[in-house]
């Protein structure tokens, strides 16, 4: 038993350095491969040929351009992999501002050893627009068929409301149901409304995922749709649960932005809480192309929106460390660009605040932290699903009203007659028309 087992060893060995020869001449075979393939491209790149020589160039002619393209092929890599940079200081909590195209932290001149200074690659949502204003005047004039002011909303402005979902299902299956019940929400509300609305699917840029992809959404159809005047984001969990209500556009003649939000913890505290990103009206104008140049550096994954991240939890009350977002990005520079952009901004924080008192229910309910359809959600799934569903019954029965039906209750999905309108289908549609006397948005 003892020479049998020393023999099988003697036979491991040796096959062992077989394996470790064989290993070694593919090795050597794949850097032979290689330094073919470099010398393949230098040769088609760079236009010279390694192989045989110009008989029309003479020897020095020959050497004085492959010098010419080595150093344009190396400065076209120098100027891919270092791009400009924009550098963000904030000294002793104080908010900071962005450095101009191609400046170092050097250039703003001496800091405190307290201070935080952040360099973030340059990164923009496409190329620069400086006249939109005009070009939509200009484009509405020739196409009268797409008037500024819309007949079907009795001649008020143009609304496109904008909403989205990952590319991919659900991590939670349950997560993929109640993502189309607040789809079906929102499609509800604009019709009746007269808002058309968008559900974006895309990851339109591959740099900015996550919160940040509406930004590239946002700016695209802005471009693409000049005859509408506000684009209006939704995040995919926010259920509209007043139907009846009509934005009041008319309050907003001096606002670019109108965002949900408290003056107080933005300008007194600098809250990182102070404004609600998931939805806001963005007018369509030069202001909201600026803004969003301005919001982005910091969103493109990897070490830009590490770092920002770091600075954001420096300047920011109350925010956790961790990576940059689209909701502190836009508070920083909201709260320490004085005047800058908080002139056309509509920080609104509902008086009195959203679901308090007897005039109205919420206009929205925002199920922030519940992402039904992730793993990482900051609340219980099921305490979630049941807000949600009982959100999405109570707006659904304003709408399954004027029809004669409404839930049996807000925790089922079951619905039961309430009147028959066979018998007076105009006075009933009118009556389910006025939903109730009360909500008015005047």
């Amino acid at each position: 038993m003892g020479v049998a087992g020393a023999g099988g060893g003697r036979l491991r060995a040796s096959s062992a350095k077989k394996q470790q020869r064989q290993r070694t001449l593919n090795n050597i075979k794949i850097t032979l491969l290689c330094g073919f393939i470099t010398v393949l491209v230098l040769r088609g790149t760079a236009g010279f040929n390694l192989l045989v020589s110009s008989g029309d160039l003479d020897g020095a002619a020959a050497d004085a351009k492959v010098v010419e393209d080595v150093e344009r092929i190396l400065a076209e890599i120098r100027s891919d992999s270092e791009a400009d940079d924009v550098v963000f200081v904030v000294e002793d909590g104080s908010s900071s501002t962005p450095s101009p195209r191609n400046a170092t932290a050097a250039s703003f001149g001496n800091f405190s050893a307290s201070a935080t200074v952040v360099k973030v690659r340059e990164y923009s949502l496409g190329p620069k627009v400086t006249d939109w204003d005009a070009q939509r005047r200009e484009w509405t004039s020739r196409h009268p068929e797409f008037p500024a002011l819309d007949p079907r909303r009795g001649g008020r402005p143009r609304v496109l409301l904008v909403t989205g979902s990952p590319p991919g299902p659900c991590d939670n299956p349950v997560g993929d149901h109640y993502l189309l019940k607040a789809t079906k929400n929102k499609i509800d509300y604009c019709r009746l409304h007269g808002i058309d609305v968008v559900h974006n699917m895309a990851h339109l840029d591959p740099e900015l995922t996550g919160y940040w992809s509406k930004l590239p959404l946002v700016r695209r159809l802005m471009l693409a749709h000049p005859e509408v005047e506000w684009i209006w984001w939704v995040d995919s969990d926010a259920i509209f649960t007043d139907m009846a209500f009509e934005l009041p556009l008319s309050r907003y003649d001096g606002a670019n932005l109108v965002i949900h939000g408290y003056p107080d913890l933005l300008f007194e505290k600098r809250s990182w809480i102070a404004l609600n990103a998931g939805i806001f009206l963005l007018r369509n104008c030069q202001w909201s192309l600026d803004l969003l140049d301005a919001w982005v550096p910091m969103g493109p994954r990897g070490p830009s929106r590490v770092e920002a991240g770091k600075l954001l939890t420096a300047s920011l009350t109350g925010r956790p460390p961790f990576d940059a977002d689209d909701q502190s990005a836009l508070i920083h520079p909201a709260a320490g660009a004085e005047g800058r952009w908080m002139d056309k901004v509509r920080a609104d924080d509902g008086e009195p605040p959203p679901g308090l008192g007897d005039d109205r229910w919420p206009f929205i309910t925002h199920f922030v932290g519940c992402k039904t359809c992730g793993r990482y959600e900051d609340y219980p799934l099921d305490r979630c699903i049941r807000g949600m569903e009982r959100a999405f019954n109570f707006a659904d029965n304003q709408v399954l009203r004027l029809y004669g039906f409404q839930h049996r209750s807000l925790t089922t999905a079951k619905v039961r007659r309430v009147n028959d309108p066979a018998t007076n289908p105009l006075q009933a549609k009118e009556a389910a028309l006025k939903m109730d006397a009360k909500f008015s948005s005047t």
